[in-house]
């Protein structure tokens, strides 16, 4: 079963945005407004340091809650070339947490679904070819990606098609590759408009037995977490599993194995195949029952924008504190959740001098999006030496403390969120 909602309907490459006034999994059509994070600049529209300040376009940032299938979501669609551009600076091969889980996944799967040496493994949303970079010695592997950092998988040995994720794409990978034993969608299950067409063409290119896994940002941590800096336009749909489990279910696939993992500050790992090919686990309904008090009640969703609200003005009490006793701040990394908290929160060069990367990252050299905040290598860190250093990237803390006291840095660090705090 598809749902055609042409409300959301967006041409891609006219550079327009659609109002979503339906669900975009069940087309209902009174959502209810959750939060209001304001008007946000494209996360990786980033200018290059030195251009002079011009007109950019940003766009509302609403988080909308649907009763019928419990999907929260954005309440604009902006065209994906504007979102995803070819020169899309996020590679998912820096990030040591990814590398890890997708190392794990591939462990994981390959014991449950039992993949052979000519199964073919299919990434949409591939990007640099982590994920299959785990798969292509032992099985067939294609990628499929719109951006041109798919042309480091493939100079890796990974074939990608260099491509949006469409019938015409789809069309090539059956004629040129034949049908798919897994398909795998990590991140980006949630980033593409038009799901139920999405979900379709996955069934086509499945074979019989075929498995499709999903990573996806999930509701629970965000809301438990206080996680409002992950809701940018790239993330259509904030999926709990209770809302995943409807929109599949509309095209045949049940869920057989869930398990949250810890990517992205909090994700949720879904493998489903066709209706009976594969045992249920118990996870499945553990994780609907662990999950039902906080995502099904309306007053949680609620009670979170108050929270949020509080967690944006004690930040600024405290960065208030420290510019007035003369301090420096820099920030660490540049994810696209940077680009929320710095906006929603109201940061700029005068609070914020740097926001620092590791060496290589495609964000050196540019402007943190809607400001002029230079992003630059992290080895400005050490050489000055600033009081306090503010973690972007604060759901992996645990990682990049350690890492960055052991390169010499002496400061303090700030964890924004859920409550700002300081780490010595």
């Amino acid at each position: 079963m598809t749902t055609e909602n042409q409300s959301i309907a967006c041409a891609a490459g006219t550079g327009s945005s659609v109002v979503v006034d339906r669900c975009q999994i069940c087309d209902y059509p009174d959502l209810e407004s959750i939060l209001f994070l304001g008007y946000l600049p494209p996360v990786n529209r980033m200018s290059l340091i030195g251009e002079k300040p011009h007109e950019q376009s940003s766009y509302p940032a609403q988080f909308m809650y649907c009763p019928r299938c419990h999907l929260v979501q954005l309440g604009l669609i902006v065209d994906p070339q504007v979102l995803f551009p070819s020169e899309y600076p996020y590679t998912s091969s820096t990030t040591k947490i990814l590398r890890e889980n997708f190392a794990e996944l591939y462990s994981e799967c390959t014991t449950i679904i039992g993949l052979k040496k000519d199964d073919l493994v299919v990434d949409i949303g591939s990007n640099d070819g982590n994920l299959l970079s785990n798969f292509k010695d032992h099985h067939r592997v294609l990628g499929i990606t719109p951006e041109e950092i798919g042309r480091i998988a493939i100079e890796r040995g990974i074939p990608t098609i260099i491509d949006y994720f469409s019938g015409k794409s789809v069309s090539r990978v059956l004629a040129e590759y034949g049908k798919a034993k897994l398909v795998t969608a990590t991140n980006v299950f949630a980033h593409i408009e038009k799901v139920n067409n999405i979900v379709d063409l996955i069934m086509e290119i499945l074979q019989p037995g075929g498995v499709f896994i999903s990573e996806s940002h999930y509701l629970l941590p965000l809301i438990e977490t206080l996680q409002y800096d992950t809701i940018y336009h790239e993330h259509l749909r904030y999926y709990s599993l209770h809302s995943i489990q409807y929109l599949l279910e509309m095209h045949g696939l049940e869920i057989f194995h869930a398990k949250r993992i810890p990517t992205h500050g909090g994700s949720v790992r879904v493998y489903a195949a066709r209706k009976g090919d594969y045992p249920i686990s118990q996870t499945v309904a553990a994780l609907l029952a662990e999950e039902a008090p906080v995502v099904l009640d309306k007053k949680n969703l609620l009670e979170f924008k108050k929270r949020v609200i509080i967690s944006k003005l004690r930040l600024q009490k405290m960065l208030l504190e420290i510019k007035e006793k003369g301090g420096r701040i820099y920030g660490i990394s540049a994810p696209s959740r940077a680009s929320t908290l710095i906006n929603y929160v109201g940061l700029d060069d005068g609070i914020i001098d740097y926001v620092l990367e590791i060496q290589g990252s495609h964000k050196i050299g540019k402007y943190v999006p809607g400001t002029i905040i230079p992003v630059l290598e992290e080895s400005r860190l050490f050489e000055d030496q600033p009081e306090y250093a503010l973690l972007f990237s604060w759901h992996i803390a645990d990682e990049l403390v350690p890492k960055l006291k052991q390169k010499g840095f002496k400061g303090k660090f700030i964890c924004p969120l859920p409550e700002p705090h300081i780490l010595e």
